[in-house]
């Protein structure tokens, strides 16, 4: 199946450009909401979660406290391997089973480290980066989380830059002007994939 991985990092708007694909009709399968799944309540990971890291990261009812984990991941980049590597085959697995349910011309894979991990490449056929200047990145992710500005670079700091990030990329979508702007370039590249998904089909 053709396949687009969407990738951006943190406050670039990969949420807002997978909404604009998914109006077009094309199946969005986030990997963030995916790895929200597996660490809920009775979620596949979450036990595999309690055991590596304890009771520091549980809140007292059971559920995993996400503040407590992301501030322990950030911290510690062996926690974070840990981490990934309980989540990561998890998280890859559900992808691989959802995408072999699909019929659609073309699907649309979230994936906030793609970059990073370099994961995926294997089973993508483009690579579509939403960019935006850092100071951009900054200020919405302090608007919409509440975070400080040093919390917020903490996190910038352990993801990809920008020219690390668009040194990868197939398809750019520049994020810095209107909700129109946007929708503008995901309609045309909506019609881009749709071009290449039966050219790979033929």
């Amino acid at each position: 199946m053709f396949t687009v991985g969407l990738t951006g990092g943190i406050g670039s708007g990969k949420s807002t450009v997978a909404e604009c694909f998914a109006a077009h009709g094309v199946p969005v399968i986030d990997t963030d909401v995916v790895a929200r799944e597996l660490t809920a309540p009775g979620g596949a990971a979450l036990a595999a979660i309690h055991a590596a890291f304890g009771e520091t990261v549980m809140q007292a009812d059971g559920t995993l406290d996400r503040a407590a984990l992301r501030r322990r991941v950030f911290s510690d980049a062996a926690a974070r391997h840990r981490l990934e590597a309980i989540l990561h085959p998890r998280i890859r697995q559900i992808v691989a089973q959802t995408l072999a349910t699909l019929t659609a011309p073309y699907a649309l894979i979230v994936i906030p480290l793609l970059v990073e991990t370099g994961g995926y490449r294997d089973v993508l056929s483009r690579v579509l980066v939403v960019d935006c200047p850092e100071d951009l990145q900054i200020a919405r992710v302090m608007a919409r989380s509440g975070l400080a500005q040093d919390e917020v670079e903490a996190i910038l700091a352990v993801q990809a830059g920008r020219v690390e990030r668009l040194a990868a990329a197939d398809d750019v979508i520049l994020n810095t002007a209107s909700p129109a702007a946007l929708r503008s370039q995901v309609a045309t590249l909506h019609r881009r994939y749709l071009a290449l998904s039966t050219a790979a089909s033929s």
